[in-house]
């Protein structure tokens, strides 16, 4: 027989093998597995988000990827009730691996990972059903029956202390992480400006629209270039310069996103060097607006640099768990907080922040700390707190009627006052 003939008797016998692995449970899950393992080596390492690289991604590619290998090193060996388990829990995570290719398919078009994205949801969808079917055949008919029941009704319970207070945690740390507006809004800003670009100190290039200043001061209003148009455009009124920009992976701006704002003062401070260099702009007159995570990553920027001589935190209340335990968070809450924390860290490849209540006392410039009456439950009693740590020249306003970071609607004209008042006072000419 030719080497010809025994190299396409071969490839039958590994596409016959193949087609048998997969007809069976360990085949069909360790295929789902491969690939949702796949879309994470594309996320983390082979398409990074552009002004990131491999390097930056080691804690949130290895750590999933190599519990993936792992499960399906594994599998065959185990119990059926062990591998539905895995089955079901790796299935839940390919599932919410694809959510980001799914939002930015559906807001701009597919591109880079989003290809493996999509095909980590269908996998996931399989390890799901996988998971199903055994556990359903695995399930025991052979006890009595008043114990088969409270056994199920038990494992239900369970299952549903195990979503609320870990996997569903762990979903929306995930999604904040990968995800953030894809398009740059209309301006709305009632004042001329232009649009910019600055460069943070880890190398990230970040874009935004500037309003120049009128009276030598300028405001930065933040977070985005959405929700931060109003403050913006109110401070325009009064001569201000503005300036708005897309936060690390959001909009045009490089870098990997993360709404709850680990990492997010250092925008801020570029965003601060960046008003240093304008003609138009006393670098002594330089405040902020932030709101809710603005506002938190405002209070560590102020806390860090003395530069921002001037800061509105507005609807700020707490980035991590560590914030939830100073708040005096009740227990429970802090087991989903704590899941959230872990999570939020892996995918970032970053330790959790210092708490916002140790960081408000090390601010030397003027804060001016702000919450809506119906805001959410705990930015009552963190404001006062943050207002009782405070050293410096401070101030703090209820905003009647407001719900959260909701001033401008709830109370537009003593809103409008306040702040510009604060800035007034705090941003005039040096002497």
């Amino acid at each position: 027989m030719s080497t010809v003939a025994h190299s396409s008797a071969d490839s039958h016998n590994a596409a016959t093998r193949l087609v048998a692995a997969l007809r069976t449970e360990a085949g069909l899950a360790r295929l789902a597995l491969a690939v949702v393992s796949l879309h994470l080596v594309d996320d983390n390492f082979l398409q990074p988000n552009p002004g990131t690289s491999a390097a930056d991604h080691l804690v949130s590619g290895l750590a999933p990827l190599g519990l993936l290998v792992l499960a399906g090193a594994v599998y065959p060996r185990l119990r059926a009730g062990a591998r539905a388990s895995i089955a079901l829990l790796a299935g839940y995570f390919g599932a919410l691996a694809g959510t980001e290719a799914v939002y930015y398919t559906t807001a701009v078009g597919a591109s880079g990972d989003d290809y493996t994205g999509l095909l980590s949801i269908l996998a996931g969808f399989l390890l799901l059903g996988v998971g199903a079917v055994t556990l359903w055949r695995s399930r025991r008919r052979d006890d009595r029956l008043w114990w088969r029941y409270l056994r199920r009704l038990l494992l239900v319970a369970a299952t549903f202390v195990l979503v609320s207070a870990v996997l569903f945690p762990v979903a929306i740390a995930y999604v904040v992480t990968h995800t953030a507006r894809a398009t740059v809004p209309t301006a709305d800003l009632g004042a001329r400006y232009k649009d910019v670009e600055f460069t943070t100190a880890d190398g990230l290039r970040l874009k935004g629209w500037y309003i120049p200043s009128h009276n030598g001061a300028a405001v930065i209003s933040f977070p985005g270039r959405t929700s931060s148009q109003k403050r913006a455009k109110l401070l325009a009124r009064h001569g201000y310069g503005v300036l708005l920009f897309d936060r690390r992976g959001e909009g045009e701006s490089e870098g990997d996103p993360n709404v709850f704002g680990w990492q997010g003062e250092r925008d801020i401070r570029a965003a601060v060097e960046f008003l240093q260099r304008q003609p138009d702009v006393d670098p002594r007159r330089i405040g902020g607006i932030g709101l809710s995570v603005g506002g938190e990553m405002m209070i560590e920027a102020a806390a860090k640099s003395p530069d921002l001589r001037a800061i509105v935190s507005e609807g700020a209340s707490s980035r991590s768990v560590r914030d939830e335990i100073a708040n005096g968070t009740g227990w429970l809450e802090l087991i989903g907080n704590g899941a959230n924390t872990a999570a939020t860290a892996v995918f970032t490849n970053n330790l959790p922040p210092s708490t916002l209540k140790s960081l408000v006392p090390k601010i030397s410039g003027a804060v001016f700390f702000v919450y809506g009456e119906h805001g959410q439950p705990a930015e009552r009693p963190a404001n006062r707190a943050f207002y009782a740590a405070a050293r410096g020249h401070r101030a703090i306003w209820e905003v009647p009627g407001s719900g959260h970071i909701g001033g401008t609607e709830a109370q537009p004209a003593e809103y409008e006052r306040r702040i510009t008042e604060f800035f007034d006072r705090w941003l005039r000419p040096a002497r």
